[in-house]
């Protein structure tokens, strides 16, 4: 199985694409990044360089790997990050030294952009005026407040953990959520205080008050732009012009980029264009590319649905026989596909990355372990459950083995084997979602950019198509149940009598 695994993993690798004269931009899940990303994308075309922006990647985590793996050329991060999560076990402690440790991994930084999107802590305006909350030491007098913090912040070694310790902070219902989705749980009070960008322009839309740091545990947060050091050479063009980018962004500039995109509602795209050339003609709205990216968005879905399910039936029917016909190596093969299973679906779309980077691939290898095990425990119990009388009085005729399986075994199995890929194909279509996360596209990315911009519209373009093709699907294998499994073999409609 693993050297099948192998072979397996090679042939994707083989997939992706060189990206020898393309430039790839990335950016994290949230609107500042991936303004600041089409920004760079614009300076890339600008400088007639070949220019794909992968948007959304995820945690800051991802996006690093990602650059330090060469899956994208640059990205913009911030100095706090970089100093106190990304080479936390560094201990930098001035820029020079955070210069020459990036040099040593093949990376360098521009000088700051201009603005400083520290971390803050916020709680609405009208409950930090009734508790009297003004500054985050203020919170230690209210233990029975409820926090929410974005999921990255939670884990941070600058966030949550920092926070608690320097603050000594006793509350205890803290949970971890989507930082979008947490402004909305400020506002119905499903929580009390959350994490903040200072840069955000929903600070203002939701009426939160930024409470002050009075023990000064955030650092400065400069946006810089990180790239690999080899762009000085293949396209010094894009370097001199990220040069040119040094300290013309302000914070006003850059919160005014946020208010447009998330309060009224232009892409990123047309705001990035407008920042770099003022007098250009406004680019194409957003909501006139629904059906381009519904096509965009359906040929991905389908192609790591379609690949990955496609290859699990061709490895785990086999493994589902020899689990059947070797009841130890059953046990085994079982075992291990059911571990698989038990791996959350996130982390093991992460787990893929450092194999084979970002994009389809590491989300089609993901795919297809999860839909191993159903298919695999579907053909070894359509095996078994196989009348022994009837496995008896084949063998007593002296048909060989291979021939009781295709004619005998597999048709008697045929629908159980089928309800497990099935079942397969189903967990995959919803499961692939996630795929956007890692760059990999699908139904998942307006999904994401919905909750990113709290835009209902955009989180149906996607949460609909993927549950229409999850019907489609289950009606599509009902549809070939028919031609593979023997008419006499299926259930047939029951008839009451008087």
């Amino acid at each position: 199985m693993m050297k099948w695994l192998l072979s397996f993993t090679l042939l994707i690798s083989l997939c992706v694409p060189a990206h020898s004269a393309e430039i790839v931009i990335g950016s994290k899940k949230f609107t500042e990044s991936v303004i600041l990303g089409e920004i760079l994308t614009e300076l890339a075309r600008d400088a007639g360089l070949v220019a794909k922006h992968r948007a959304e990647l995820g945690g800051t985590r991802v996006v690093f790997e990602a650059l330090l793996g060469g899956d994208i050329d640059l990205y913009v991060e911030y100095t706090g990050t970089l100093k106190q999560e990304i080479l936390v076990n560094e201990q930098i402690q001035s820029d020079d030294q955070l210069r020459r440790v990036l040099a040593s991994r093949g990376l360098a930084i521009t000088a700051p952009l201009g603005f400083n999107n520290t971390y803050s802590i916020g709680m609405t305006n009208r409950q930090a005026a009734s508790l009297s909350v003004a500054s985050i030491s203020d919170l230690r007098q209210h233990p029975e407040l409820k926090f929410g913090f974005g999921n990255e912040f939670m884990n941070r070694a600058d966030g949550w953990p920092a926070l608690q310790a320097a603050y000594e902070l006793p509350q205890q219902d803290v949970r971890g959520l989507d930082h979008d989705l947490a402004y909305r749980g400020l506002d119905s009070g499903a929580i009390d205080v959350m994490d903040l960008y200072s840069t955000d322009a929903k600070i203002a839309q939701y009426d939160v008050a930024v409470l002050t740091d009075d023990l000064g545990l955030f650092p400065r947060y400069d946006a810089v732009v990180l790239y690999r050091q080899d762009l000085i050479e293949h396209a010094p063009d894009l370097v001199a012009s990220l040069r040119r980018l040094e300290a013309s962004i302000d914070e006003q500039a850059m919160m005014s980029m946020n208010a447009a995109v998330t309060l009224n509602g232009q892409s990123e795209e047309a705001v990035a264009v407008h920042f770099l050339h003022p007098d250009a003609e406004p680019t194409q709205k957003r909501d006139t590319q629904i059906w381009s990216r519904l096509w965009t968005n359906t040929i991905d879905h389908l192609v790591l649905v379609g690949i990955s399910l496609g290859a699990a039936i061709i490895l785990a029917v086999p493994l589902g026989i020899a689990a059947y016909r070797r009841p130890r190596l059953g046990h085994v093969i079982l075992g291990v596909s059911g571990i698989v299973q038990t791996i959350p679906s996130l982390a093991l779309f992460v787990f893929m990355i450092p194999l084979l980077g970002i994009g389809g691939p590491p989300a089609i290898m993901a795919l297809f372990l999860y839909s191993l095990l159903p298919i695999i425990r579907s053909t070894h119990t359509g095996l078994s459950d196989i009348p022994r009388p009837l496995r008896e009085s084949a063998e007593a005729l002296g048909l060989p083995k291979a021939y009781i399986l295709r004619k005998i075994e597999l048709p008697l199995a045929a629908r159980s084997v089928m309800s497990g890929i099935k079942t397969a194909a189903i967990i995959n279509v919803g499961t692939a979602s996630l795929g956007a996360l890692i760059g990999a596209g699908g139904y998942g990315q307006p999904i994401l950019t919905g909750i990113r911009l709290d835009d209902m519209s955009l989180i149906l373009q996607g949460a609909i198509p993927a549950a229409t093709l999850a019907l489609l699907t289950q009606g599509l294998f009902e549809l070939m149940e028919r031609s593979v499994v023997p008419k006499g073999l299926r259930l047939q409609p029951t008839t009451g009598g008087a």
